[in-house]
């Protein structure tokens, strides 16, 4: 079994630009999903669905039930787009190490902080859209703009917050993964592979809910 690299591995060097494992992945990722969702598009059905069209459905309404009971009084629809693809593309890429041959996506720093950045974005993104520039930064200010530093830190926090936490559960389960298989070989790779789906969903779960209570949190502060 070869050793767990914890560091980008370089695949194709273009020049300056070098192709990681994990981009790459997440590129194969990103075009598998595209593909899924394309082909069920074109094969939907009213009165006979698929299985693929009835667990996308599935998905799809775990989803708004769960963006209406976080914003009741907000269309769910604005941000369902952005949470379900959140929810989706980190399901997939915590589960893609279980594939011989592909890096966890998540299991790099570096993707879990961009899909934290986007985190962060989407909460002023929508703050801005509903309440307005002025009305939604000037809650950084209030009670007072002594606040402010402290509210700028607390931003940056939350963003690196979100982005260590799945990082280290996903690092975590892979090095587990490696050091018992390492002792016991391939006795035991069925409960770690049933394992490591349930932490990669749940920690998806996670990461998007959390990200839908900051954009609630920017939605719905007074103003």
């Amino acid at each position: 079994m070869r050793p767990l690299v914890i560091s980008p591995e370089p695949l194709i060097r273009l020049g300056p630009v070098i192709i990681t494992k994990t981009v790459a992945t997440t590129w194969l990722i990103m075009a598998v999903i595209t593909l899924v969702c394309w082909f069920a598009k074109r094969h939907l059905a009213l009165k006979k669905p698929s299985r693929l069209q009835e667990a996308l459905e599935a998905v799809l309404e775990a989803v708004e039930n769960m963006v209406k009971d976080v914003l009741p009084d907000v269309d769910p629809w604005l941000v369902i787009p952005v949470i379900g693809t959140l929810w989706i593309l980190i399901g997939v890429s915590n589960l893609a190490g279980l594939i011989p041959g592909l890096k966890t996506p998540t299991a790099d720093i570096n993707t879990t902080f961009a899909f934290a950045v986007l985190s962060y974005s989407m909460t002023h993104f929508f703050g801005i859209k509903t309440r307005g520039l002025k009305g939604y930064v000037s809650h950084y200010v209030k009670p007072s703009w002594v606040l402010l530093p402290f509210h700028l830190i607390a931003e940056t926090t939350r963003t690196m917050a979100l982005a260590v936490r799945l990082f280290g559960n996903m690092l975590s389960g892979e090095m587990t993964a490696a050091i018992v298989l390492g002792i016991a070989g391939l006795l035991v790779p069925v409960p770690f592979a049933l394992l490591h789906i349930i932490i990669g969903l749940i920690q998806a779960y996670i990461f998007g809910v959390l990200t839908l209570v900051f954009i609630a949190g920017g939605i719905q502060k007074e103003a």
